[in-house]
């Protein structure tokens, strides 16, 4: 097994009616990772991963996916992804067996008939597999697209907002299968703004407004920004926020219900406040780890949006 990154791409751009949707991205992707693209509705992350995988033509840049150029040999990259779109993209008139049965038609799946009942048995489908697929719940379309998509094998998966309005338990399970995917050595592609979502990735990239603002090892996100945290809890915390948003060395103030989470990345300055406004015994002020979702809303204040006044 080669240690080459599954993808490795450079300066890819893409331009939409005048606009720079992606601007000079580069990323290389390990094999088997799982790898999240966040950023905010609109930042470019479903462009960027078309791009990476030779599903759409960037404009500038160049690459590779699974050994094969993202330019010039598109056609070999399909053959070996597997792509599940946000909108359910099957056919609801369909059973669930038949829907994967011409799935499996598509992609010239060799032994047809025992691959589909393998699929439905994997995702745990084969109880309702003469079920339309018009009828399903959420959750259970979910399993139908994760299995239509995974029918040919492929070494590649791209999940847009894979998740998006099912049942939190159908989002856990839906994770479950992901791993097991990853685990076996499928590359996974995720976009996602459920921060729970995000921590269960290897790695992550932040997208906002057609740039990259950073990317690395999930965990290790927050340190790499430099930002330090503190957990506030006391009474009348409406009034302490306002306070707060006006000192200096306070990047942000998140509410998380009766807790406020005060971040920065000026700790000694971070330090004076808890000392200053803690002296009273009202406000308990401790320092935490700062995670991926302080680290995701840090960086979107500070990202510009290229559909706002003349930005390109």
């Amino acid at each position: 097994m080669t240690d080459a990154p599954a993808i490795s791409v450079k300066d890819l751009t893409k331009v939409f009616g005048g606009r720079t949707v992606v601007d000079h991205f580069d990323m290389d992707v390990p094999k088997g990772a799982i790898y999240g693209f966040l950023g905010p509705n609109g930042s470019g992350k479903t462009t960027t991963i078309r791009m990476m995988c030779g599903l759409l033509t960037p404009d500038d840049g160049s690459g590779q996916c699974l050994g094969y150029d993202i330019l010039t040999q598109q056609e070999q990259i399909k053959e070996r992804v597997g792509y599940m779109t946000q909108k359910f993209s099957l056919y609801e008139d369909l059973t669930i067996r038949e829907n994967l049965d011409f799935i499996a038609r598509m992609f010239r799946v060799k032994d047809r008939k025992a691959r589909v009942q393998g699929a439905l048995e994997d995702l745990g489908l084969a109880d309702r597999a003469e079920q339309l697929a018009g009828t399903l719940s959420g959750g259970w379309k979910q399993r139908l697209a994760l299995a239509a998509c995974m029918i040919h094998d492929p070494q590649l998966l791209l999940l847009d907002e894979p998740t998006a309005g099912v049942d939190p338990k159908a989002r856990r399970d839906f994770w479950d299968e992901i791993r097991k995917l990853s685990a076996q050595g499928v590359t996974v592609l995720v976009s996602t703004h459920y921060m729970d979502e995000a921590i269960q990735c290897d790695f992550i990239a932040y997208i906002a407004y057609g740039k990259k603002l950073i990317s690395g090892v999930a965990r290790e996100i927050p340190q790499m920004i430099g930002l330090h945290t503190y957990r506030v809890t006391g009474p009348d915390l409406s009034t302490l926020e306002a306070e707060l948003r006006k000192e200096e060395g306070v990047a942000q103030v998140a509410r998380f219900g009766a807790v406020l989470h005060v971040s920065g990345t000026d700790g000694a300055a971070l330090d004076a406040l808890a000392e200053k406004h803690g002296a009273d015994g009202r406000y308990r002020w401790d320092r935490k780890e700062a995670e991926l979702e302080e680290a995701f809303i840090y960086l979107m204040a500070g990202a510009a949006d290229n559909f706002s006044g003349a930005a390109a």
